[in-house]
């Protein structure tokens, strides 16, 4: 069931794929703004708790893909007092121009244009690999997976902050109607709502906690968790590679 899920929502990505890139190209400067209105700024504290559940050290190498402009690389470095690496990988490249622009005065950071399913590093190069709402955008989530297993070091940690499903009725109901505003919201702020019609119906058709934990262990990963935020509405998948 659940790989059928998954070629489900990579045939329905496939048909949408250039709607998605002509809004991030349309939304780049506006990209962080974007993310407040549409989690009502909550988005910074579930990057600042996948950070804390990452516990990073000194003089490792993080890897964060999807890397939009930079959100988790500034809390990583700040949490390392600045004494680790940081590779932002995105696949757009006015994301990572305006990334480049907005945390000019960090070192430590390296930009590039890669795409998930295909990284450009050597096998077991990484001590942390992250990617924060954007395994669901991927062309292929398992092969985006195998890669994060390839490219971590053994006792490395891969680390996925993404929408999920939620239990609870009551904030089920809630969260599903708050949804139905996001489109109107992409066309007040970047003047497009159909992309984020997409965005919406991506979400609701992912996989959900447990799948992706099936998933993250088919490529290897072990001791493979979950932890829930906000009632379920996003969640932490852990694994590690051994």
């Amino acid at each position: 069931m659940t790989y059928q899920k998954i070629i489900f929502m990579e045939q329905q990505l496939q048909n949408k794929k250039g709607l998605v890139e002509n809004v991030f190209n349309k939304v780049f400067d506006k990209y962080d703004l974007m993310n407040d209105f549409m989690s009502l700024g909550i988005h910074r504290f579930w990057k600042r708790d996948l950070i804390n559940m990452m516990a990073p050290t000194k003089n490792k190498k993080l890897i964060d893909v999807a890397c939009g402009t930079g959100d988790i690389a500034k809390l990583f470095l700040k949490k390392t007092n600045n004494g680790s690496t940081v590779f932002n990988i995105d696949s757009n490249k006015n994301m990572i121009n305006q990334g480049k622009k907005r945390l000019k005065n960090l070192k430590n950071i390296t930009w590039d244009i890669q795409s998930a399913e295909k990284l450009n590093f050597q096998d077991n190069y990484f001590d942390y690999y992250t990617i924060s709402f954007g395994l669901r955008n991927t062309k292929d989530i398992n092969k985006s997976l195998e890669e994060a297993y390839r490219v971590l070091k053994p006792g490395g940690r891969f680390l996925c902050l993404e929408f999920s499903k939620i239990n609870n009725l009551n904030l089920n109901f809630i969260y599903k109607n708050y949804s139905k505003l996001i489109p109107k919201i992409g066309k007040l702020v970047v003047g497009e709502s159909q992309p984020y019609e997409y965005l919406v119906e991506s979400i609701e058709k992912f996989l959900n906690q447990e799948e992706l934990k099936d998933c993250m262990k088919k490529v290897g990963f072990a001791k493979c968790d979950f932890r829930n935020l906000s009632g379920g509405v996003v969640a932490i998948h852990s694994g590690w590679k051994v």
